[in-house]
C-alpha cells in the first residue's frame, strides 16, 4: 500500500472589501473562518469595526490527492462573545490552488463572496446589489515542504512533497518478515486461547501489511518486502497485531484490533550490505504494567547505492530547505501532523486490506505527546546519563587537585607545563585523544540493532498508578478523588521544578547584579577589581597567568581550606531579583 500525496496548503488572508453588517448603524468587526474537511481555521478578530479589514494571516491546512475537497472560506461579523453573523461564502476548488515548488512569492487574488441571505432561490436578487463583498487571498499548495505525519524523532521519510524535488535514491533496503515466536493469547474462541497475527510494516510512503496466520502462537509469514531509501538516517517500523475482525472469537473492547508489540530500526545504525537475522522482543505496556507478548523474527539488509551520496548527506539538514527558510510554529506543526495523521488513516482504512484506524495510530505514536509521569522520569535519567561523563570528569579532577593519586596529580602538572609552554599543542591534543577513544569504542560496537530498551524506558520499575494515568482517556474519565490525588502529585513535580528554574535565574540575576549598581559597594568593589585585573593582564605575559592560575587550581589540600572562597562568598552576597517576587 502506497499512501496518495498528501500536502500542505497556505492561505493568507490579506485583507477584505465592502464588508457589511446587517444591522446597518453599527460598522462590523469581523473575522474569516476556513474549512477544508474537517479542518476549521481562523483568523484574529480585526481589532477595529470598519468595513475593510486588514489581517495578513496564513492558514495553513492538511490536504491529499484527489483534491476532491474545496475550500470554504466565510467572513463572520463578531455581535457578541458566543454569537457570530455570516456575512459572506466562498468556496474554493484546491485544483486551482497554485503549487509552490520554492520561496518565491505567490500572486494574490481578489475572490468575491457570496452574500448571506441569497442563495440558489434568490438568484434574481444578487442583480439589484450594488457592491459585492470580496476578501483578498494569497493561495498555495506547498510542495517544497515535508508533511509530517509521525515524530521527527524517528522520522521515516524526508522528502518533499512535489516529486520534481525528489533525488535519486541512496540505497535500498530489504526486509523479511518471517515469524514470531512464542506469542500470547489474545482472545478466546471455543472456550480457549488464540491468536491470528499479522504484522505491518512503515517507511516513508509505502505500507505492507502481511496475511493473517489464524490460530496459531507461532506464525510463519516469510514474505519479503522491498524499499528505496533516500535519507539514511530514518527509521522503519514493525507492529504485530491480532486480527479481531475473522469471526469466530470472543471479541476484545470494540472490536480493535490488539497490538501485540512494535520494533523500529534505524537504518544509520545498519552495515553496508550486511544481512541481518535476529529476533526482536515484541514488549507493550499495559495498565496493568510490562508485558513481553513474544518474538518477532526478521532478516534486513541495507544496500548502498552510492556512498558518496550518502555521506554527503549527512552534512545536510533532515527536512527540506523550506522549513528552515519559512519554519512553521510548533503550534502549527503539532495541529498539521494530526491533521495529517487522520488524512493517513481515512485512506489506509479504505485500503484492501484495510488497516484500521487503532494500527495507523500505533505505528504513528499518535499519543507520544500526552503526559506521562513514566516518560518523565525517562527523559530526566536520560539528561543524568548525557552528563554523567562531565560529572565523572569533574570528580576525576576533584582527585587531582586533593593529589588522591599523587603520581597522577603530577603527570596532570607536567602536562599544563607542556601545554603552556606549546598552546599550539592544544587543540590536536583534544581531537587526537578523541580520535583514540574512537579507535578504542570500535572493539566494542554494537553487533545489533538496538531494540525497545525497557530500562530506558523506566517500564520496570513504574508504579500502576502512573500507568493508569498513562492510559487515561483526554480529558480524564477517572473519578474526582484520584484526579484530585494526580493533581497534587504533578503540583509537588512542578513545585520542585520551579525551584530548581528559580535558583538559576537567581545565579542569572547575581552576574547582572555585577554591574548594575543594585548593591553599590559590591558594583564599586567588582569595578575596582576589574581595573586592577585589566592593568595586571595587560604587563603580565598570558602564559604566566595561565600557568599561575592552573598551578592555584591544582594545589596540594595543604594549601587549601575547608572553608568557601573569596569570590564564592562574594557571588552569593549579591542581590536577586527574587527579593522583589510576591
Amino acid at each position: 500500500m502506497v499512501g496518495r500525496m498528501i500536502i500542505w496548503g497556505r492561505v493568507n488572508v490579506i485583507e477584505a472589501q465592502d464588508v457589511e453588517s446587517h444591522d446597518k448603524s453599527q460598522l462590523p468587526q469581523v473575522f474569516v473562518k476556513a474549512n477544508v474537511g474537517n479542518q476549521i481555521l481562523k483568523t484574529k478578530l480585526c481589532p477595529n469595526r470598519t468595513t475593510s479589514p486588514f489581517w495578513n494571516e496564513d492558514l495553513i491546512f492538511v490536504a491529499a490527492e484527489p483534491f476532491e475537497e474545496q475550500l470554504v472560506l466565510t467572513v463572520e461579523n463578531k455581535l457578541s462573545p458566543a454569537k457570530d453573523e455570516l456575512v459572506g461564502k466562498a468556496s474554493l476548488p484546491l485544483t486551482q490552488f497554485e503549487r509552490r515548488l520554492d520561496h518565491r512569492p505567490v500572486h494574490s487574488q481578489w475572490f468575491k463572496l457570496e452574500r448571506f441571505g441569497f442563495g440558489a432561490l434568490e438568484g434574481d436578487k444578487r442583480h439589484e446589489l450594488k457592491f459585492s463583498t470580496r476578501v483578498h487571498l494569497r493561495a498555495c499548495l506547498e510542495g517544497a515542504y515535508h508533511v509530517l505525519d509521525e515524530s521527527t524523532m524517528y522520522v521515516s521519510d524526508t522528502r518533499p512533497t512535489a516529486r520534481q524535488l525528489w533525488k535519486q535514491p541512496i540505497g535500498i533496503l530489504e526486509v523479511g518478515i518471517l515469524s514470531a515466536q512464542g506469542l500470547l493469547p489474545m482472545k478466546t474462541k471455543d472456550g480457549r486461547g488464540t491468536t491470528d497475527a499479522y504484522c505491518v510494516a512503515k517507511y516513508g510512503l509505502k505500507w505492507v501489511r502481511t496475511r493473517t496466520i489464524t490460530d496459531t502462537f507461532s506464525p510463519k509469514w516469510n514474505e519479503q518486502y522491498t524499499w528505496e531509501v533516500y535519507d539514511p538516517c530514518t527509521v522503519i517500523t514493525l507492529g504485530v497485531f491480532d486480527n479481531c475482525h475473522l469471526g469466530g472469537g470472543e471479541k476484545p473492547v470494540a472490536g480493535k484490533d490488539s497490538r501485540i508489540g512494535k520494533v523500529r530500526i534505524r537504518l544509520s545504525t545498519l552495515e553496508t550490505d550486511r544481512i541481518y537475522a535476529h529476533s526482536y522482543p515484541l514488549l507493550v505496556l499495559q495498565p496493568s504494567g510490562l508485558k513481553k507478548m513474544g518474538e518477532l523474527q526478521l532478516a534486513f539488509r541495507f544496500t548502498c547505492l552510492s556512498l558518496a551520496h550518502t555521506i554527503y548527506l549527512y552534512g545536510h539538514p533532515l527536512l527540506p530547505k523550506m522549513h528552515y527558510l519559512h519554519p512553521f510554529t510548533v503550534n502549527q506543526l503539532d495541529s498539521l501532523r494530526y491533521q495529517a495523521m487522520n488524512i493517513v488513516t481515512v485512506r489506509l482504512g479504505r485500503a484492501e486490506p484495510p488497516l484500521r484506524k487503532e494500527v495507523v495510530e500505533y505505528m504513528l505514536d499518535v499519543d507520544s505527546h500526552m503526559w506521562s509521569m513514566r516518560r518523565s522520569k525517562a527523559n530526566f535519567f536520560r539528561i543524568v546519563s548525557l552528563f554523567s561523563g562531565v560529572i565523572s570528569m569533574s570528580r576525576w579532577l576533584g582527585e587531582v587537585c586533593h593529589w588522591k593519586n599523587p603520581a597522577t596529580s603530577i603527570l596532570v602538572h607536567v602536562l599544563l607545563f607542556i601545554l603552556i609552554c606549546y598552546p599550539e599543542l592544544i587543540l590536536p591534543t583534544i581531537f587526537l585523544y578523541m580520535f583514540l577513544i574512537g579507535i578504542w569504542n570500535f572493539r566494542f560496537r554494537p553487533r545489533h540493532p538496538p531494540h525497545m530498551d525497557t530500562k530506558l524506558s523506566w517500564a520496570e520499575a513504574v508504579h500502576p498508578d502512573e500507568l493508569d494515568e498513562e492510559f487515561d482517556t483526554f480529558p480524564t474519565s477517572k473519578q474526582q478523588d484520584v484526579v484530585r490525588m494526580r493533581y497534587d502529585r504533578i503540583r509537588s513535580v512542578a513545585g520542585r521544578i520551579q525551584t530548581v528554574v528559580g535558583d538559576m535565574a537567581t545565579q542569572g540575576e547575581r552576574f547582572q547584579a555585577l554591574l548594575s549598581w543594585r548593591d553599590p559597594r559590591a558594583s564599586s568593589l567588582f569595578i575596582v577589581f576589574c581595573l586592577c585585573a585589566a592593568i595586571a593582564l595587560y604587563v603580565t605575559p598570558f602564559k604566566i597567568v595561565v600557568l599561575v592560575a592552573g598551578l592555584y587550581f591544582l594545589r596540594h589540600p595543604r594549601f587549601r581550606s575547608k572553608m568557601p572562597s573569596v569570590p564564592s562568598n562574594f557571588f552569593r552576597r549579591l542581590p536577586a531579583r527574587a527579593d522583589s517576587m510576591l
